[in-house]
């Protein structure tokens, strides 16, 4: 209920002195003051006129007072608005729409300095103290400074009144610290005083654009609000009982629905100004959301939310959606950019989120900070849903005190303790054994001289009777924070934790639990910090199927890879959770290496300009050693049976291995033998489907038919592109050279088109579909049928080749006149006999209607008789050459490993 009291009063105010000021020290607002009241009676007409003198003011005032009481609860929002957000008189206009567009019925607005103003104002202290005269040109820079901001977004009465005010606090400011040049020295009162000023000043600008805008509202000095207790540790607690009736006070004699607040000030409970120190702003906003019982607390800055981890270290790191008291808490205890941990407790004691949102990205959701809900500790629930960030902390040393003189000895904790409290030292963690045989605590590094010669102090005839051991110091630590909420009672996550350190090969010098479940915290060496929180962090937040590639040949299939790779990552990564990354391209002479993944759609120009001699056991290192992908694989796109002698070293390593090099599954017996067993007995897959049929699904088709008990007979089919072009386009009165020459200027063929022609290509294919039917054969034991005419197997150059192959034309006219006479086609084929367990490779007649005689273009064919397929074979026909659909095949068994590796299918 509200009830109005129209007076006319005329009253004489004198500044009541504070510590540290006189009565004539400009008389500014925020003093407290006697107030000598003189009735003149009632009058019904509001009307407020000021006149103010030196000293003694006299001040005629005609008032209407509406003593409302302040409504509490969600009719409220309170937001806060820091530097950056009022950095100029544009970003105070943004801030100003924000709030006009919050459809939120009352809002309290707490808003800081204009960015660098405090730094500034604290500088002018540092400048007066030292007797530096350039304070005063540093004192007309912060007042052009908000004149010009004012002059930006101000006119008329509005203008004139703040520049007013403006000059009348600056020359307030240059009296007080014209007084601490003089004595050479500021006391906490007077630096509180005077940095508190930038404050005043965006509240107020704030409140004239948002009036100038239609909305009423009203700007608020807290100091006549916020009463708090300085204590010991350079901090404050606030007073929320006397706050809460100031508040109410305040509130009876304006109440706004839209009120500017200034940030980071408060007065003592003698209305002496103070501040609530670091991160002071913050604090204020949770004070008024807790004082209104608000809605909730809506932190304005320059980054999206809260990380997951320091994005400056962690390429990775992930805006977080919620975040409980808790987990906020102690994030910001280990060095994460949060919150202040002060600045949590007001909101939650009432329940009331703080949301952390980006002024310069209005469309991120932000992070919610606010009680767990229950549907998060449910069973079942993901790993990665446990752990929420990890923080750093670094330039820390280790202490660590043992000797079996502690053991079972009362007060030796206490005794450590309290020596590194008597020097002032901050103790980051303690980590003790069961046993008490030693305790080991974190420190900063600038400190730890002090705690040492202190424990040598304290435990001198200990350490001189041998009762302990001497203080060891470990220098250039780190601390390393895993936070989640009850992430330490549910089982792996900690063996999750130590196993990726372990992986990336970071040695933990000391490890700290809590009881409370909310942090694991480890100790590891500074040069280890950012690698070791990459590869926990990885493990934690990276997808399951995050991969680390190397590209092995960026050649012609290689290079169409890359560009596929480039095409698809997005969809993969965003649709299928599959995030692959190229970390290594290596060629026969350079290679090209990234910790964080190759920029695919400039991989050539980086290769040339930034590529480094090729190195194939450094690039395996490289790729394989990265400690924070969880999976790698190596894709070897060329030919080379160097390259495909490495496949078992690899998979011993862990390496998953895809290539379309034949050389390896139809090299020798024993070696791929090997190389099988190697995979059958580990959780490393090794892939080579486009060894045989390109992008076909060949080598996969017959997997299946024998896992599922289909017995092998028979498989037969047109394995080569090249020749199968060759033989569909050799007819009518078209001569074999002129067709091959053909072929070989379409890219068809190699190079030396003897290669093709030879049949070699063709037998490796079929060695690989005969061991993986369970022939022991090797690639010697396959009859091949040449269409190299023997004179020319010896030619110098693939130039002469084609230059004396039209001599041996009629050869193969005759062939094919006498296939067509029978009304059949030539066709080169490859066939396995699995009943008989041989191979052969050869020129062969089919019939017309034959499925082979229907082919066009390259197109290959493979048909697999087998018990189930006894009178209609199997068949599988699709193109087989061309760098497109062969890097289409090796793509297909990356999306396969991943697969494996738990992407969704």
């Amino acid at each position: 209920m509200a009830r109005t009291i129209i007076n006319r009063v005329a009253f004489f105010t004198e500044p009541l002195a504070s510590p540290g000021k006189g009565p004539n020290n400009g008389g500014h607002h925020s003093m407290s003051r006697r107030y000598q009241f003189v009735s003149l009676g009632r009058s019904s007409v509001p009307r407020m006129g000021i006149h103010m003198q030196q000293g003694r003011k006299e001040v005629s005032v005609d008032l209407s007072v509406e003593e409302a009481q302040l409504p509490k609860g969600d009719t409220w929002s309170v937001h806060k608005f820091g530097g950056t957000c009022v950095g100029n008189s544009q970003r105070i206009k943004n801030v100003a729409s924000i709030i006009i567009k919050d459809p939120s019925e009352r809002k309290l607005v707490v808003v800081s300095a204009m960015s660098k103003v405090t730094d500034m104002m604290y500088d002018l202290i540092h400048k007066a103290q030292s007797r530096d005269d350039s304070y005063v040109f540093a004192v007309d820079n912060v007042l052009e400074k908000h004149r010009s901001t004012a002059l930006d977004l101000l006119e008329g009465n509005d203008l004139a009144r703040f520049l007013s005010r403006l000059d009348t606090d600056i020359n307030n400011l240059k009296a007080m610290l014209r007084a601490i040049y003089i004595a050479g020295h500021a006391t906490e009162s007077f630096t509180d005083f005077v940095v508190g000023h930038g404050e005043l000043w965006s509240a107020q600008l704030l409140s004239f654009v948002i009036k100038k805008s239609g909305v009423e509202c009203k700007w608020m000095d807290t100091r006549d609000v916020l009463i708090v207790n300085p204590t010991n540790s350079n901090q404050v607690d606030p007073d929320f009982a006397e706050s809460e009736n100031r508040l109410e006070k305040w509130y009876s004699q304006y109440p706004y629905k839209t009120v500017i607040a200034t940030g980071f000030i408060a007065s003592t409970p003698y209305n002496i100004p103070t501040t609530l120190k670091r991160d002071g702003s913050d604090f204020s906003a949770a004070i008024m959301g807790a004082l209104l019982r608000a809605r909730q607390v809506t932190i304005w800055t320059d980054v999206d939310g809260v990380y997951s981890a320091d994005p400056r270290k962690v390429g990775e790191a992930v805006i977080l959606k919620t975040l409980s008291y808790q987990e906020a808490w102690e994030m910001s205890y280990f060095g994460a950019n949060v919150l202040h941990p002060r600045t949590i407790i007001p909101v939650r004691n009432y329940g009331i989120p703080i949301i952390i949102r980006n002024i310069f990205n209005l469309a991120a959701p932000g992070t919610m900070i606010c009680h767990p809900a229950d549907n998060e500790l449910e069973d079942g629930q993901k790993l990665e849903s446990f752990v929420k960030g990890f923080a750093t902390i670094d330039n820390l040393a280790l202490v660590n005190v043992e000797g079996t003189g502690m053991a079972g000895v009362p007060g030796t904790a206490s005794a450590i303790f309290g020596a590194a409290k008597d020097v002032g030292a901050n103790v980051i963690m303690i980590s003790q054994a069961s046993s008490e045989h030693s305790v080991c605590f974190a420190v900063p590094e600038k400190e730890v001289q002090a705690v040492e010669e202190a424990l040598k102090k304290t435990f001198r005839r200990a350490l001189d009777a041998g009762r302990l051991s001497p203080v060891q110091v470990i220098p250039n630590c780190s601390i390393l924070a895993a936070v989640g909420q009850k992430m330490a009672s549910t089982p792996g996550v900690s063996a999750t934790l130590f196993d990726a350190l372990a992986k990336a090969s970071i040695n933990v010098r000391a490890i700290a639990q809590g009881c409370s479940e909310y942090n694991i915290t480890v100790v590891v060496k500074r040069e280890d910090c950012i690698k070791a929180l990459r590869a926990v962090h990885s493990r934690f937040y990276l997808s399951r199927t995050t991969i680390a590639m190397g590209i092995i040949g960026p050649g012609l299939i290689g290079s169409t890879l890359l560009e596929q790779l480039r095409e698809q990552a997005a969809v993969l990564k965003e649709e299928f959770n599959i995030d692959l990354r190229v970390l290594g391209i290596t060629g026969s002479r350079s290679m090209l290496l990234s910790d964080m993944g190759i920029d695919l759609s400039q991989w050539r120009k980086l290769l040339k300009d930034n590529g480094e001699a090729a190195d194939l056991g450094k690039f395996v290192q490289h790729v394989h050693g990265n400690g924070f992908i969880p999976n790698t694989v190596l894709v070897d796109c060329t030919a080379d049976s160097a390259v495909a002698s490495h496949y078992y070293s690899w998979l011993c390593k862990g390496i998953h291995v895809i290539t379309p090099n034949k050389k390896a599954n139809s090299g020798p017996l024993d070696q791929y033998l090997k190389l099988r067993a190697l995979q059958r007995q580990s959780y490393i897959h090794y892939f080579y489907e486009a060894t045989v049929g390109a992008g076909l699904p060949i080598v996969s088709t017959l997997r299946g038919l024998l896992e599922t008990g289909d017995k092998i007979l028979r498989i037969e089919g047109i394995f080569s592109g090249t020749l199968s072009y060759i033989f569909n386009n050799f007819n009518g009165p078209r001569l074999f050279s002129g067709v091959v020459g053909e072929a070989k200027e379409q890219g068809y063929t190699e190079p030396d088109p003897r290669d093709d022609l030879s049949g070699t290509d063709v037998a490796r294919k079929v060695i690989i579909l005969a061991r993986e039917c369970g022939l022991k054969l090797e690639l010697s034991d396959i009859n091949v049928d040449s269409l190299v005419p023997k004179p020319l197997q010896a030619s110098a150059s693939a130039d002469e080749f084609m230059q004396l192959l039209p001599k041996f034309d009629q050869d193969m006219s005759n062939k094919r006149k006498e296939a067509e006479a029978a009304g059949k086609v030539l066709r080169y084929v490859g066939v396995v006999d699995v009943s008989n367990r041989t191979g052969v490779v050869e020129l062969r007649n089919y019939d017309n209607d034959h499925p082979f005689s229907q082919l066009s273009g390259s197109d290959n064919i493979i048909a697999f008789t087998t018990l189930r397929y006894s009178k209609q074979p199997l068949i599988v026909r699709g193109p087989g050459a061309g760098a497109e659909v062969t890097a289409g095949g090796i793509f297909s068994d990356i999306l396969r490993l991943a697969s494996y590796l738990g992407a969704p299918s």
